[in-house]
């Protein structure tokens, strides 16, 4: 009976152990998955910010297609500066997030040339995200064309009308636009990549609920 019970009560002990380790482990993963995840404002401005560049571009290649001047025309053209000046100003506001917070940790098993290329990328991304409105900002002073944010707000010229400056302006924001394009592209192309094929948990960082 007590070689029994003290088998019995070993057993339970062992069991108990393993209970508590494996209880320890998920604290520790759950802590280390919340370390590497952004917060929730963070989230929230890149997805935005990401729907409103895209929503951009696409009144900008339809826009720019259609003949004449038209209504249409004209309103696609404001609604493409409005979100341009939106763009700008969450730009700004995410630049300052970056600079008081530190990013998640990149995962443990990423080469020191994709660190590199990744954070190549993310400067580049913020760079197109403040030199495209600016550039368009300029096209439209240059061609002497007011912005008026929201159809509520004008917004002071930065340059003088000058038709040599209008046509330079005008080839710098669409170069940059399809570099943007080329830059997104890229990026999606990476984070499904260490989704799909590395399985290192990167693309939790923003799409936490994928877990």
């Amino acid at each position: 009976m007590n070689r029994m019970s003290a088998s019995n009560v070993s057993r339970m002990s062992g069991a108990g152990r393993e209970a508590i380790g494996k209880e320890a482990a998920g604290n520790v993963r759950s802590t280390a998955d919340e370390r590497q995840a952004y917060t929730g404002g963070a989230i929230a401005l890149h997805w935005i910010m990401a729907a409103l560049i895209i929503v951009g571009f696409a009144l900008g290649w339809v826009m720019t297609r259609i003949p004449g001047i038209t209504p249409d025309k004209l309103r696609f053209y404001s609604w493409h500066k409005w979100l341009g000046v939106t763009v700008l100003a969450l730009a700004v506001l995410r630049i300052l997030w970056r600079l008081t917070h530190r990013a998640p940790p990149l995962p443990d098993g990423m080469g020191v040339w994709q660190r590199r290329l990744a954070h190549v990328g993310h400067l580049m991304l913020y760079v197109m995200m403040i030199a495209i409105p600016v550039s368009g900002y300029l096209y439209s002073s240059a061609s002497n064309i007011p912005v008026v944010y929201l159809g509520l707000v004008p917004l002071p010229p930065i340059v003088a009308p000058d038709p040599v400056l209008k046509l330079w302006f005008k080839d710098i924001h669409i170069a940059l636009d399809y570099g943007l394009f080329a830059l997104v592209a890229g990026h999606v192309a990476a984070a499904l990549k260490h989704h799909c094929f590395d399985g290192d948990g990167l693309l939790y960082r923003m799409l936490p609920f994928l877990k």
